[in-house]
């Protein structure tokens, strides 16, 4: 029996929740007459905002043959999916912290009184290729602003919390519908049991790699979902007394990594299922001490170490965990297949941070590891220390790859030198 190809906006329906699935071989777009398949290339900002301490981030060596560096040692079997780069910033801009509010879109002097910020890199691809996915784009931050700003200069609010996207990836249907759903993930039951024979009549037309990725797909989901409901166990349950002065905490924004990681399995899922294909990530910072063996002190106080070789070696314990989870993120996207090309081929993926030197402030020869999106990689891209180049020449390198025509954006008026194809 034949069948018809699966459309890409296939989805999975039951009892409020509608789930868009993997792109799987049998929604492979049938072209004629030599017509190019839809691209698919996604894009993922990120930004720690309390910095990344560059002695144990960014190789002495520039070149193939580096060594890795501390935090990198973690992305050891990733070494030919990313590029190292430093000498860069963005030109005219200051401010320290102040900074993190021009990560992505470049507009000078976010300190002083008469700033207004411009369109953000996110949002800018947002408008070019936003109208092919369910949601133009996905801005996330752990609390409170992020990292997306629309034309006109105005922050474009940000999910906080992981339920609230995963909602709006996968749930559908009246406000008590959704309500009920929620209650159903915190009573362990799957919205995949929601979905069931719907899916078990689809897989009966897939090929066997179809149906492989389908499982994969369904487990992604499954643990996404136990996480989340971990998560909000962990809400109701009393904290140990300390004898300690209360940190200022949020919702339990101390554990910068648990609900980080909780975002990047969001992040996973929506480029997966292709809800989205432009995501970006602001990891806050927090005055206060995070819940991780071997840290005893505040995370802002440990960035400004001033060289005290104690609160380094607490930060770079901090600092390890932001890159073992960004690691594990991008074993995600490598895993998994999109029509015969890893979803991390498929998918640039940037990190870094406004602060060049948390400690002091400083916000030139900033941090940043490029991943992904089919580049060749392998290297450490080092520009001039006391002239950088500017990061948005990257941005214009990463919007062309999105297939975004233009040749600036920003201060950036070029690609990127030595990124290679």
């Amino acid at each position: 029996m034949r069948f018809r190809p699966l459309s890409r906006r296939t989805f999975l329906r039951g009892a409020g929740v509608a789930m868009g699935l993997p792109v799987l071989d049998a929604m492979a777009v049938r072209t004629a007459y030599g017509e190019k398949p839809v691209d698919r290339t996604r894009m993922v900002a990120i930004n720690v905002g309390l910095g990344l301490h560059v002695p144990h981030m960014i190789p002495e060596k520039a070149g193939r043959e580096f060594e890795l560096p501390l935090y990198l040692k973690q992305l050891a079997d990733l070494r030919e999916k990313f590029t190292v780069l430093s000498g860069v910033s963005h030109p005219g801009v200051d401010g320290g912290h102040l900074a993190e509010k021009s990560f992505l879109t470049a507009a000078t002097h976010p300190g002083s009184a008469s700033f207004k910020n411009t369109i953000s890199l996110d949002q800018f691809a947002a408008e070019k290729v936003g109208d092919q996915t369910r949601f133009a784009s996905l801005a996330l931050s752990l609390a409170g602003r992020g990292l997306a700003w629309s034309r006109s200069g105005v922050e474009v609010p940000s999910y906080t919390r992981p339920s609230e996207v995963f909602a709006a990836l996968f749930l559908e249907g009246k406000p008590a519908e959704k309500r009920a759903q929620i209650q159903r993930l915190k009573d362990g039951q799957s919205v995949l049991d929601m979905v069931r024979e719907k899916s078990k009549r689809m897989s009966q037309r897939l090929g066997a790699a179809d149906r492989d990725k389908l499982d994969q797909f369904f487990t992604s989901v499954r643990d996404t979902e136990t996480r989340l409901v971990k998560a909000e166990a962990w809400e109701h349950k009393p904290k140990p007394h300390v004898d300690v002065a209360p940190p200022k905490d949020i919702n339990d924004s101390t554990d910068v990594i648990g609900r980080a990681e909780l975002m990047y399995d969001m992040t996973y899922l929506a480029l997966q299922t292709d809800s989205t294909r432009v995501v970006s990530f602001f990891k806050n910072g927090i005055n206060a001490v995070p819940p991780i063996n071997g840290v005893t002190q505040d995370y802002h106080n440990l960035s400004h170490h001033g060289k005290d070789p104690a609160k380094i070696k607490e930060l770079a314990i901090i600092e390890g965990e932001q890159l073992r989870i960004f690691g594990e993120f991008l074993r995600k996207l490598q895993k998994a297949d999109e029509g015969g090309v890893s979803l991390l081929d498929k998918t640039m993926v940037l990190l870094g941070s406004n602060l060049g030197n948390a400690s002091s402030h400083n916000n030139s020869n900033l941090p940043v590891v490029f991943a992904g999106g089919g580049f060749r990689h392998g290297q450490h891209l080092a520009f001039d220390h006391d002239k950088n180049e500017p990061l948005a020449n990257l941005f214009v390198t990463m919007l062309q790859r999105l297939g975004v025509e233009t040749d600036t954006f920003a201060t950036g008026t070029t690609t990127m030198r030595g990124i290679e194809a």
